[in-house]
């Protein structure tokens, strides 16, 4: 049985360039948040717009799970029957992505339980998305795919960035959402974890330090999704008005 590893490290100047590229997207994130006073508002889409959005979504998570498949019959077929690492952050994933849920769904309660309900989906949805994005592209050029190399790479990850930005596509469907400061500072704060982990190497979490690097990002990711639906300052204030009001008639 052989061992199969997902990526290998970055080294030399190739750790440097990444780490280089990853401080600056930092610094224009922070450079955004400061310069944003006010939460950006998205337009909602239509009717058949969203529907179509839904079905990106269906369709590419599909067409990934084949395609998923298809390369991991190839692998088998190549090298034999191999076993992949340890997966320690999976735990740390499916935690996150309850409370995302559970904790936006508390945040846009006073829109309505469906109006909740759905925000609370797509921003589980999204969540893991925002880590995934900017990690596969770092990744899928240290993989290790059966042949044609790059026949194989494309295959797995084309589908899987569809999926992505699909994601992306449906937190529009929320009425809650919008893009204030702390999304962007939290998202500055991962790519921020993402630089520092490149100057080690950017290796797969086996080592206390690189699970340390991808779970500390991942949570900031997560941080990132549930601040789309921070309550803005007017529908708060409406809310205590109209508390108010029912305990002075009371």
């Amino acid at each position: 049985m052989n061992q199969y590893e997902n990526w290998s490290p970055y080294a030399g100047s190739g750790s440097i360039i990444l780490a280089v590229i990853l401080f600056i997207v930092t610094g224009v994130l922070i450079y955004l948040a400061i310069r944003l006073h006010r939460p950006i508002e998205v337009k909602r889409p239509g009717k058949l717009l969203g529907v179509s959005i839904v079905m990106i979504w269906l369709l590419s998570v599909t067409m990934f799970v084949i395609a998923a498949s298809v390369y991991v019959l190839a692998i088998y077929r190549q090298i034999g029957h191999v076993t992949g690492p340890a997966n320690p952050i999976a735990p740390v994933t499916m935690i996150s992505g309850v409370l995302t849920f559970l904790v936006i769904m508390f945040l846009t309660k006073s829109r309505g339980f469906w109006v909740a309900f759905g925000s609370a989906i797509v921003g589980a949805i999204a969540a893991p998305m925002i880590f995934e994005l900017p990690f596969d592209l770092i990744v899928m050029w240290r993989t290790f795919p059966p042949t044609p190399e790059w026949l194989f790479t494309l295959l797995f990850f084309l589908p899987l960035f569809l999926a992505e930005i699909s994601s992306f596509a449906m937190l529009m469907l929320s009425p809650a959402m919008r893009l204030s400061r702390y999304a962007l500072f939290f998202l500055a704060g991962m790519f921020l974890v993402f630089a520092v982990w490149a100057v080690f190497g950017f290796a797969y979490p086996a080592t206390p330090l690189a699970i340390a690097f991808n779970i500390i990002s991942k949570i900031l990711a997560f941080a990132a999704a549930v601040s789309l639906f921070l309550p803005s300052e007017k529908v708060t204030e409406q809310v205590r008005d109209a508390e108010h009001a029912t305990a002075v008639h009371a």
